[in-house]
């Protein structure tokens, strides 16, 4: 049995990925043979290994025109939620693993970035702008309740008064709302809380070790009620699966305290189109022709389209009218499609024992 072939569902149970594919930039491939013993006993399941990687960078720069921010950070590398269509699965790839069952299973964390973190904000000419956290891997997944890396990162940012915008599925969040209301009081902070169903089964199939759709609903409530901006995140609409959900999901957001709302189509970029494919058929094989159908019909005929402009919200009458949907959604209720502007003005950089103290 070759990496790419399914994985018997006793090793991977509370996983998304059937398979562990083999990354795109290995020349060969691993394949299990029988050891000749005869014996017929099951491997034990996969358990989660979080190794440790001491970054010699925290800020990572984007110049990408179809997103808002132009600098991110990632706490951990992998992510255990797991969900099956994440689109930073391939940069596993980039550590020699694959995106497929290693990049829920094989971890990396990163302590030590928040002090690289402030050393790099303290840097002369350093102009601040918002920080973007959660935008590849999940800074709040639940190696964070042991780690604590992403609370150590906002100590650094409140005191620097630096703003942030985090997007999570984690209800970990909770535990720092007491940074976030101080941050967001001053303008420094905003959330995006991703739901991509409410329904619970189709969520644990789909993202198995995400807290539920409600629970989610929950965490943008308790947010909103410190005072902290969320919006609603309905990404990604996996067509003919969770579609016909976006208005009933927008509407829970928008009850529970969201102030705004976003919504963007399925892309599977690289190896992120097999694993769905292999996940669908498994999952939901009398709807899998259709969902994969409506995939490519959105990113014309192929499983993914990367090209700015289109890769997030697709092409064809079918996003048109996801589209058209959406705005008349967030017009019903109020919500905006971007979240307030956060301020930059109040970045300083703190004294530091031996420093020069000013006179005035």
């Amino acid at each position: 049995m070759s990496a790419n072939d399914p994985i018997p569902e006793s090793r991977r149970r509370g996983r998304a990925s059937v398979s562990n594919a083999t990354n795109r930039f290995e020349r060969f491939v691993a394949e299990a043979v029988d050891d000749g013993w005869g014996r017929d006993e099951e491997l034990p399941p996969l358990r989660t290994e979080v190794s440790v990687e001491r970054p010699r960078r925290a800020i990572t720069r984007n110049t990408s025109p179809d997103v808002h921010f132009d600098r991110s950070l990632n706490p951990y590398r992998g992510c255990e939620h797991g969900c099956i269509y994440c689109f930073a699965r391939p940069s596993h790839a980039y550590l020699g693993l694959s995106p497929g069952l290693d990049f829920e299973t094989r971890l990396v964390a990163r302590p030590g970035i928040a002090e690289v973190l402030a050393r790099e904000l303290s840097k002369p000419g350093y102009t601040p702008a918002p920080l973007a956290i959660g935008t590849n891997t999940d800074a709040y997944q639940p190696v964070e309740k042991q780690r604590g890396v992403m609370r150590k990162v906002l100590e650094v940012l409140l005191e620097f008064r630096h703003p942030v915008t985090i997007v999570t599925k984690g209800t970990l969040i909770e535990r720092d709302i007491d940074l976030l209301r101080e941050m967001a009081a001053e303008g420094l902070a905003s959330v995006g809380i991703s739901v991509t169903t409410l329904d619970p089964a189709i969520a644990r199939a789909m993202e198995p070790r995400v807290p539920s759709p409600a629970r989610r609903l929950a965490s943008i409530e308790r947010l909103s009620t410190a005072g902290v901006p969320v919006r609603v995140m309905a990404s990604p609409v996996v067509p003919a699966l969770t579609d016909h959900e976006l208005e009933k999901i927008i509407e829970a957001g928008a009850a529970a305290g969201a102030v705004a709302a976003s919504a963007i189509v399925l892309r599977l970029p690289r190896e992120v189109a097999g694993l769905f494919r292999e996940w669908v058929e498994e999952a939901f094989p009398d709807r899998a022709t259709r969902i994969m159908g409506r995939v490519r019909e959105l990113h014309g005929g192929r499983d993914y389209d990367p090209e700015f402009g289109k890769r997030m919200r697709g092409q064809g009458p079918w996003a048109d009218l996801l589209r058209a949907r959406f705005l008349t959604a967030i017009r019903r209720h109020g919500l905006s499609e971007t979240l307030p502007n956060l301020r930059n003005d109040l970045f300083r950089v703190p004294p530091r024992p031996g420093d020069q103290l000013s006179l005035f």
